[in-house]
């Protein structure tokens, strides 16, 4: 408990002191959550009236924001005779919790009644609890800037009703997934075209050391850094196709990146030396990366509503995953049951050489047989 008897003029610095501006710090976030959820009643008001409470009339809803009001001052009342009697610390968790129970649960209301107990009613008093304690608070670390004080702290309910509004708007239910993006032609084969690349192209990652260590063509120390150096190459690989991806179009880069992707997996065939495994590994990396950076850049080209990329992209790596996750697998199933690697690095080759027949269409679709279109 804070017991303003405890504060001594003797002992207590005033105005000064980081302690001091904490308070107002905290008083800030105390009006930011009281009287910012108030001041923004008029979003859900609208809201309420186009999505839930169709029925009902608009000065029936605006009851919700009244009751909240008027229970923030009223319930002073009590809070106020708690903290003159040093329940400072008790006040804070009982109105956060009230608040935060109360916006949980007018997320789950669909009638008015329980919007009305949870928004109007539980808000209200656990905003009172909170807001006589932000104004009460300054006096006992502020004397001479006490008006300063309090005008920072009031702003707290200002930028509340600036920033609840537009978290909410932002927050406004939407489809969870957004089927209709595969009635387009791009988008699904593009979609189509990353499932198969990533079918394949962990295969080489995964399997390429031990190719390397079972064949003999390094030996096991060496077989370690294969897929270090392919990582090392990636990280230039997702930095330099994206820069020229800006200057001729990500489509334009990620095909020739996936179309030497794909011929490298096919040239993994033929290695048997050293060098050969090292920098086939490195430009494996190198031109890979490209194809994995890019994929989202060239989602944005095919998207013609950008609200809903997110969504788009969400359900494009949704299809990776799967293919990430029965990838390696099959290739693991293919060696197994041939005890050779050749057709894992067919398997790997092949679903790289159908993603960049795929990507191909896409590219044919969005330009037509231009061969320089910056998309």
């Amino acid at each position: 408990m804070l017991q303003n008897d405890s504060f001594d003029d003797q002992k207590h610095d005033y105005d000064t002191g980081l302690k001091a501006w904490l308070q107002v710090l905290g008083s800030f976030f105390l009006y930011f959550n009281s009287w910012g959820i108030i001041n923004s009643f008029g979003v859900f008001e609208t809201y309420y009236e186009q999505r839930i409470l169709l029925h009902m009339s608009p000065s029936s809803i605006a009851w919700v924001g009244s009751v909240q009001s008027a229970l923030l001052l009223v319930v002073g009342v009590i809070s106020g005779p708690l903290f003159d009697s040093g329940y400072f610390y008790a006040l804070l968790p009982i109105g956060t919790f009230l608040v935060v129970l109360g916006m949980m649960m007018t997320s789950l209301s669909t009638k008015y009644y329980q919007i009305m107990l949870a928004q109007g009613i539980c808000v209200g008093i656990g905003a009172g609890f909170l807001f006589v304690p932000s104004v009460a608070i300054l006096p006992q670390y502020f004397k001479r800037r006490r008006a300063l004080a309090n005008g920072i702290a009031a702003s707290g309910s200002s930028i509340g009703g600036v920033l609840f509004p537009i978290i909410f708007h932002q927050l406004e239910k939407r489809a969870l997934l957004q089927l209709s993006a595969f009635k387009e032609t791009q988008y699904s084969l593009f979609c189509l075209a990353c499932f198969l690349g990533f079918l394949g192209f962990y295969n080489f990652l995964v399997y390429v050391q031990p190719f390397a260590i079972d064949t003999k063509i390094v030996g096991a120390n060496l077989g370690f850094y294969l897929v270090a150096i392919l990582n090392a190459a990636s990280t230039l690989g997702r930095v330099g196709p994206n820069f020229v991806a800006d200057h001729i179009g990500s489509l334009n880069v990620l095909f020739p990146a996936l179309v030497i992707t794909a011929t490298l997996a096919y040239c993994w065939v033929a290695v048997n030396s050293t060098s050969g495994i090292v920098v086939l590994s490195a430009l494996y990396g190198f031109f890979s990366g490209g194809f994995v950076s890019l994929i989202p850049v060239v989602m944005m080209t095919i998207t013609q509503d950008l609200r809903k990329l997110g969504t788009r992209l969400g359900m494009c790596f949704a299809l990776e995953s799967v293919a990430l996750l029965i990838g390696t697998p099959i290739g693991g199933i293919i060696l197994h049951s041939t005890g050779s690697y050749l057709g894992v690095q067919l398997f790997c080759g092949s679903c790289l050489a159908a993603c960049v027949v795929i990507l191909l269409s896409v590219r044919l679709l969005r330009s037509g047989p231009k061969l320089v279109y910056k998309t």
